[in-house]
This record gives structure tokens, C-alpha cells and sequence, in this order.
């Protein structure tokens, strides 16, 4: 079958690989038939991961079960599924609260697994005609048989509910203000679901055009840090105030006004000055306990100068961590089932597989109006 192999930094291929088989009575085949580039994959595309030459990526997954292993009792072939980008059991510690974005068993040694990533486990990923789903009955969701909402329904697999798990680690509540550092996917997904959820006023702050104006179009306000300080634009919206919340959809690769040079810990920083005392931040934004790329000494290993003094001063809460997808999955489906939802405004390219490595390089350098992409293998 055709996959997306990572070769070296800055180079991916579209190459003949083994199609995956069942291995275990749980797992099943999906022909995939829409799967996303990730801002994640973007990590070990450009090296910053320890990623080695031969893995197939691609967390963002949905398609069609083509063969079940005897086990799975509640999915049938023909099933139109979409797949959270965490591999989990279902039934360890973590999985049974809930937080199956942190799985004690798909990943010895390690809370949680992926698709396709790095240290994330043995999951190969969907970028690819097939995907095998490991715990198919818990990891798999179903959905309306056919093409509607295709995709709607693949963004289900992360930016969908890691958009909205910022929210939920925010604990952002109705009428509320909400400041969202990052015009990217997830961060695009955070306001949209701030708003879903009843905010009174969102800012996504960003320097790229594309995503200012997708973030207009949604109904929030655009904030260009590229023509001044954040914290001081938001603040003249909200006559000084500040926010109720913050979101961190950045994450590590911060970079500073000069555009030229990452400061990791900037978007933290600037969400400790925008947020109100008692107000509480999100980040769903990826950080990482080590970063050869990183800027100096201390990012590559993974400490920051974060003002903790500040965040005390001004008793802001803080969560952070990974979405735990099957957490938002099935309400978020619904949601777009019955229109209220179309998260879909993010795509700006769909492209069959075979243009993988030009969409890679376009949307690592924010390229031709490139915000997310959803590949679709080419099928026979």
C-alpha cells in the first residue's frame, strides 16, 4: 500500500509499504479515506523529534472497516469510523477516569499512545490506504454511513476536541472573555469552541493573514502581534481588564515579535499578563521534555523562564496536557450531525496522498494560504 515515510529533516515520501494486518482479536482494518496533517507532525518533519527514517505518520484518521478480528463485538465491515489520535485500551487506571490520552498499556513506559508518532508507541500511522485500530470497539467511533461531513468528521480525530479541551482546561463558562494565543488549527478550534460554548468575546492573536481572517470569519477578533504587543491590544479591548481566560494553543515553538527567533516560553508569559487575577489558563499547546532545536541550553531541556512569580501574584490556575479524545468525540459528532457545528472552515487544502510531501513543505512554511490539509489516499 501507499504511506507518508519520514526520510530525514524537511523530507517525506510517498513509498510502498506492508498493508497492515490483524494482529489481535480486537483489531480491525480501515480503509482510510481522509486523514490530516498535524502542526504535530510538523515536529518531526523538521527534525526537532528523535523521529527515525521509515516511520509512516498520520494521527488525524478516519475511513471504512474493511476486516474485523473475531473479538470485536460491536463494529461490522462497512462501518464508517473516525479514530482518536490516542491509542487506548479502555480499560486501565487512566482509561476508566477518563483520560485516555495518558494509557497505561499501549505504550510500555510511557502514558499514552499515537498514530504515527514518535515515542508514542508501536501504532504505525493512517497517512497511509490503511490503518490498523488496536481495541477497535473502544477506539473506534461510528458514523452516518456515506460522504456527508467527511471533512467535518475527520477533525474529530484531534483539532476538534484538543480545540475544545483547551476550553475545558480554561474551564471556559458562557460570557465569558477568552484571549487564544495561536491562529493555528488547534488554536482556530479553541475559539470556535469558545464561542460554541458561549463566550462574549474571543481573541485569537497570530501574524498570519490567513488565520486572522479565518478567526474574523468565525466571529472572533483578530489581534496581529506582528503591529504591537498582545497584551496591550487586548487589553485596550477590554478597557484594561484583561481576559476571564487564556489559551496556550502554541505551544513550544513560540517565536517573538522579530519573527526571526523562538522564545519558547513567550506565549505563557503574555497569557500571565493577559489573563485577570483569578482568571485561569489552558494549554493544550505541545511542550516537550527535551527540544534539540531548541533555542539555547535550557529549551533543549525543556525548562523555560516562565514568570511563576506572576502567575502566584495574580492566583491564575493552569491546566495543561493532551486531549483525551474520546472525552468530546461523540458529543462534538453530534454537534455537526445536527449543523451545529461545521469545523470544516479550517481546511484550506484537500489533496489526494501522493501530494503529500508539496503539502508538507507548504504548511511548514505557512505558505499559499496552507492552515490544514486532509489528504485523501487514492483508492482503486
Amino acid at each position: 500500500m501507499k504511506a507518508v515515510v519520514y526520510k530525514a529533516p524537511f523530507e517525506v515520501a510517498v513509498e510502498e509499504v506492508e498493508k497492515p494486518r490483524i494482529h489481535h482479536p480486537n483489531d480491525v482494518i480501515v480503509r482510510v479515506t481522509s486523514t490530516a496533517i498535524c502542526g504535530s507532525d510538523l515536529h518531526m518533519y523538521e527534525g526537532r523529534t528523535a523521529a527515525e527514517a521509515g516511520i509512516v505518520f498520520g494521527h488525524e484518521n478516519m475511513g471504512i472497516i474493511e476486516e474485523l478480528g473475531q473479538g470485536v463485538t460491536s463494529l461490522k465491515k462497512g462501518d464508517r469510523v473516525v479514530m482518536p489520535f490516542n491509542v487506548a485500551c479502555g480499560f486501565c487506571k487512566n482509561c476508566s477516569a477518563g483520560f485516555t490520552g495518558f494509557c497505561l498499556t499501549v505504550n510500555p513506559g510511557f502514558a499514552g499512545g499515537a498514530y504515527g508518532y514518535v515515542a508514542m508507541g508501536p501504532w504505525p500511522g493512517g497517512q497511509a490506504d490503511y490503518l490498523r485500530v488496536p481495541y477497535a470497539d473502544f477506539n473506534c467511533l461510528k458514523l452516518p454511513a456515506g460522504t456527508e461531513h467527511e471533512t467535518d468528521f475527520v477533525l474529530l480525530a484531534d483539532i476538534f476536541p484538543t480545540g475544545y479541551h483547551g476550553n475545558e482546561l480554561a474551564d471556559v463558562r458562557p460570557g465569558e472573555s477568552v484571549a487564544v494565543y495561536g491562529g493555528g488549527p488547534v488554536g482556530l478550534m479553541s475559539a470556535y469552541s469558545a464561542l460554541i460554548r458561549g463566550a462574549s468575546k474571543v481573541f485569537v492573536v497570530d501574524r498570519v493573514t490567513e488565520r486572522l481572517q479565518k478567526a474574523e470569519e468565525m466571529g472572533a477578533i483578530p489581534i496581529n502581534f506582528a503591529e504591537g504587543n498582545p497584551v496591550e491590544q487586548i487589553k485596550e479591548h477590554t478597557k484594561g481588564a484583561g481576559t476571564d481566560k487564556g489559551i496556550d494553543a502554541v505551544g513550544y515553538q513560540a517565536q517573538a515579535k522579530s519573527q526571526d527567533r523562538e522564545e519558547p516560553a513567550a506565549v505563557l508569559n503574555s497569557l500571565i499578563d493577559t489573563v485577570r487575577a483569578t482568571g485561569a489558563l489552558g494549554v493544550p499547546g505541545l511542550y516537550v521534555p527535551s527540544d534539540p532545536g531548541g533555542p539555547d541550553e535550557q529549551a533543549k531541556s525543556g525548562r523555560l523562564l516562565v514568570a511563576i512569580g506572576r502567575l502566584f501574584e495574580k492566583a491564575l490556575r493552569v491546566g495543561t496536557g493532551q486531549c483525551n479524545v474520546k472525552h468530546y468525540n461523540r458529543q462534538l459528532r453530534d454537534l455537526i450531525i445536527e449543523g451545529r457545528a461545521k469545523p470544516s472552515f479550517v481546511v484550506s487544502h484537500e489533496l489526494p496522498l501522493s501530494d503529500a510531501p508539496s503539502a508538507y513543505e507548504k504548511f511548514d512554511k505557512r505558505i499559499e494560504g496552507y492552515t490544514k490539509v486532509v489528504l485523501h489516499p487514492d483508492q482503486k
